[in-house]
């Protein structure tokens, strides 16, 4: 019934209306008269999903995805608040993220609505890390961890690197720390050893692990490019054989990884090597030899000097 008053509505509408127009207002009509459409909640389940690229050379990244119905909903008064003219811009100093912008700031507000958009989930994300509702994660709270070196912070050159591993321009390293609880790490100029964090309990302590994102980056496992928030702190010396929870004995290895080091014959062995790296002991049935392997993918700028631990570099021979 209501379909057989709708159609003949739409062709009564047909006689003074724009084919646009009521092309939109048929397509809305349908939606409100058969919300599921040929779909069920399980097909919009399935479907739904956000995927978040590589970065390229300008350190961009895609962000693509399908989302429901709910999700939508969150974000439509989030943008309708956030993504307005003149709310949330970079470039100042105090972007406005509450009450409303003037009329001369919506004004000079030249920003497309794709690119307000953007800086809108940037704020919320901002805000979300700084309320502290998160919780924690591996034992730190959840929020951004970002290494980098003084030599690049004065020169304000180079990328700095991320615990989800990605890189950071220094730039909005200086911005984004304007926002941040600050963490300091110092290393020895030497051998980039780090001052020692001693622990006589088995889990490392917050402190701990965030040396190990400043040292470490990622998995320390050789070829694994798994980067430091879901790395687990591994004992170099096995916590069962003595080795004390101190930052010296401490590395950082994927969960897949982590299950691989042990102290059985089948197992691979970790000992410290110089310059704080990790040697990677393969078992004899994956290197007759045992020749002991570093991982220095997450650390570019050593590639040049890779060897001077001893040890081979990636190697793609070892399990992945």
């Amino acid at each position: 019934m209501l379909r057989e008053q709708a159609a003949a509505q739409l062709a009564g509408f047909a006689t003074n209306m724009p084919p646009d127009e009521l092309k939109k207002t048929a397509d809305r009509l349908a939606v409100y008269l058969n919300p599921d459409g040929e779909f069920s909640d399980d097909d919009r389940a399935r479907k739904r999903g956000i995927w978040l690229g590589q970065q390229g050379p300008d350190l961009m990244s895609s962000l693509t995805g399908l989302i429901d119905p709910k999700l939508r909903a969150y974000l439509e008064p989030m943008f309708a608040k956030l993504a307005a003219p003149g709310m949330c811009t970079p470039e100042d100093d105090s972007p406005a993220v509450d009450g409303e912008p003037n009329e001369d700031e919506a004004q000079r507000d030249t920003r497309s609505m794709g690119q307000r958009r953007h800086d809108a989930v940037q704020a919320m994300c901002r805000g979300l890390l700084a309320s502290g509702e998160l919780g924690q994660h591996r034992g730190l709270p959840v929020t951004v961890i970002v290494s980098t070196t003084l030599r690049e912070l004065t020169e304000q050159a180079g990328p700095a690197a991320t615990a989800g591993g990605s890189l950071l321009p220094i730039r909005n390293l200086i911005r984004l720390a304007a926002h941040a609880n600050h963490h300091l790490a110092v290393f020895d100029d030497i051998d980039n050893r780090p001052l020692c964090l001693g622990r006589a309990k088995r889990i490392a302590s917050p402190d701990q692990r965030i040396v190990l994102h400043a040292r470490d980056t990622g998995c320390s496992f050789p070829g694994c490019t798994v980067p430091g928030y879901p790395a687990e702190a591994h004992h170099i010396r096995e916590w069962a054989d003595g080795g004390p929870t101190d930052i010296d004995n401490l590395t950082f290895a994927c969960p897949a990884h982590h299950k691989l080091a042990g102290r059985g014959a089948d197992q691979w062995h970790t000992t410290a090597g110089p310059r704080s790296h990790t040697r990677w002991h393969p078992p004899i049935h994956v290197d007759p030899r045992q020749r002991p392997r570093v991982n220095h993918f997450h650390h570019p700028s050593e590639v040049l000097v890779a060897g001077d631990d001893g040890a081979t570099g990636n190697d793609s021979t070892g399990p992945p």
